[in-house]
């Protein structure tokens, strides 16, 4: 097994690609995500562009694909995507019919309450995997506070009304279908996913810091130890990216991956604080091309 690597920390700038639905010519051109995502990885594509494309021919495999900005830039032929959370996942799936929001939609506190009551008592009920859980997902996620995604121990959505002065909703989501339409969506444990040798594999676990309430069950310091011991026993190419802790860092350096260091962009903070935060860049069975000048 060859030594892992460590880096000095290196600045990513945000993606300059060119994220136009309405011109979307080509099959690899990428898409701007559907919805907000704290952590969202759109800002790593220019570092995970080249990448994946020697390994073009391979499926991606995500196990935490979360609001989808990975997979949407890298634009596979193939993909299985998975998450613990089954209301994104729900979603995805209704924008692979082409979806077009027929929800009423404003920015308005009183209606975010009334559409937030309406999403629980439908998951409660069992009724998450509906289109109208779908649409109420899309708008609860543009107007809640932050573009947070947090549940309490009963499943329920309980970020509150959020504080734009505007909000864009989209009414017809059908770009989307022809991207995502060949793709395969999951909900569950990552350890269960049907992984073919040669898959290259993308992860970008919950940080390991104390807020990890993603979904009903929360994402532990055991759960980043077993996902990372998934993945070095991962024969293919895999990435994973994750806030720079020094356990992480110990972690995937133990298993053999290549550590690199990044300056990331802040993109949401409940205090205004815009510092760059520093996170990893883990490698395993790839060789990475210098970053750009």
């Amino acid at each position: 097994m060859s030594q892992p690597r460590r880096r000095r920390a290196t600045a990513v700038a945000p993606a300059t690609l060119p994220f136009d639905l309405a011109g979307a010519a080509s099959s690899r051109e990428p898409l701007r995500p559907p919805l907000k995502w704290a952590g969202g990885k759109r800002w790593l594509l220019p570092r995970l562009l080249p990448l994946y494309e020697p390994h073009r021919h391979r499926r991606l495999v995500e196990p935490l694909c979360g609001g989808l900005a990975v997979a949407l830039g890298l634009r596979p032929e193939r993909a299985l995507l998975n998450d613990l959370n089954p209301h994104p996942v729900n979603f995805y799936r209704w924008l692979q019919r082409g979806l077009r929001p027929r929800l009423k939609m404003e920015n308005d506190r009183a209606l975010f309450e009334a559409h937030r009551r309406r999403f629980n008592d439908l998951v409660t009920s069992g009724h998450e995997t509906t289109r109208e859980a779908a649409e109420l997902f899309y708008y609860l996620n543009r107007t809640a506070y932050n573009g947070l995604c947090r549940f309490n121990s009963r499943g329920e959505f309980n970020v509150p009304f959020g504080r734009y002065t505007t909000i864009a909703y989209a009414t017809d989501l059908t770009e989307y279908s022809r991207a995502l339409g060949a793709w395969t969506f999951t909900s569950g444990p990552f350890e269960a996913l049907p992984l073919e040798p040669d898959d290259f594999i993308y992860a970008d676990p919950p940080y390991d810091v104390q807020f990890r309430q993603y979904a009903s069950r929360r994402f532990e310091w055991d759960d980043q130890v077993r996902l990372a011991e998934w993945l070095a026993d991962h024969p293919g190419p895999v990435a994973l990216s994750n806030q720079a802790t020094e356990r992480v860092v110990d972690l995937y350096t133990r298993l053999g991956f290549a550590v690199d260091y990044l300056e990331a962009p802040r993109r949401i903070s409940c205090t205004g604080d815009r510092t760059p935060a520093r996170e990893v860049l883990a490698l395993r069975n790839l060789s990475a091309p210098p970053p750009a000048a």
